[in-house]
């Protein structure tokens, strides 16, 4: 080893990194590996320490508002309600009523909630944690490329929280929450059960809404191509629908309103796929 790479090995053990990038065995990548997830995990646990001090924010105006007739969307839906005439659309007009069969009921609930808020609220740090281990192994080009990624990442996720929450959450709480096999049985919700509905619905939400950035890393590895993407577009649109069936009110608005984003993201990540695919050929030519 030149006088040159002793010099620039020992600075990189000075900045906190065990070799440099090109000499890291198996067991070092897992070591960066492992800072990464305790950084990630460190954020999550801060800010789920506050959510959990914020008890009374997180339960009654975030966790429990959807089931009211105050909340917005069902407001919204209520006056949209009113204009086209119809009963059909209002949502939510009498507040579910809910119940811990438990003992530690509310007290999980409150600790899982804590959890989940922590992540959502750090998941640009998490995020950016995972760009910082998977940066290394990108050539300078890929790098430039994909240097918006962090961004991109966090903003698609949190609109599709948002999206979840606003929207897909009231419409599921709606539906599952008034439904009845018979009159008499009656609805008493549980409140750790509530809540997984609207965590799962928000998160799962969250992680649709990042079907670009899955188009754009998967094409360019060649794990995915637009002519896979479109020739299996039907069927795929046939699962969205059935998704909105499932999870909205039996009226074909309460459906469309739901499917059309996620269309709109499929056919988002099919214009990805194709700059990626095209791009990559250029560049195989230019070789």
């Amino acid at each position: 080893m030149s006088e040159e790479n002793t010099r620039e090995e020992q600075t990189t053990k000075k900045k906190g990194n065990p070799k440099p990038e090109t000499e890291m065995s198996f067991l070092d990548h897992l070591e960066e590996l492992r800072w990464h997830i305790v950084r990630s995990a460190a954020a999550i646990m801060v800010f789920a320490i506050v959510a959990f001090i914020m008890k009374g924010f997180i339960f009654d105006v975030v966790i429990l508002a959807p089931r009211t007739p105050e909340f917005w969307t069902n407001q919204m839906f209520a006056k949209l309600s009113e204009l086209v005439g119809t009963e059909a659309l209002k949502i939510n007009q009498v507040p579910l009523k809910m119940q811990s069969i438990k003992i530690a009921g509310q007290f999980s609930a409150h600790i899982m909630i804590s959890i989940i808020a922590g992540f959502i609220v750090s998941s640009p740090v998490v995020f950016y944690e995972f760009w910082r281990f998977i940066k290394p192994a990108l050539y300078d080009k890929e790098k430039r490329h994909a240097s918006g990624a962090v961004f991109f990442t966090t903003i698609l996720f949190l609109m599709g929280v948002l999206f979840g929450y606003f929207l897909i959450v009231p419409l599921s709480v709606h539906f599952l929450g008034t439904y009845q096999v018979s009159s008499e049985v009656e609805n008493a919700i549980n409140l750790r059960s509530y809540v997984g509905s609207v965590t799962s619905i928000s998160l799962a939400a969250g992680v649709v809404f990042l079907l670009p950035i899955f188009s754009y890393f998967l094409s360019k590895v060649g794990l995915l191509t637009p002519q896979f993407m479109k020739t299996y577009r039907k069927h795929a649109y046939v699962i969205m629908l059935l998704l909105s069936a499932i999870i909205t009110p039996p009226d074909i608005f309460s459906q469309v309103l739901v499917c059309f984003p996620l269309v709109f993201l499929y056919e988002i990540g099919i214009m990805i796929s194709r700059h990626v695919v095209k791009k990559r050929e250029k560049e195989m030519e230019a070789l």
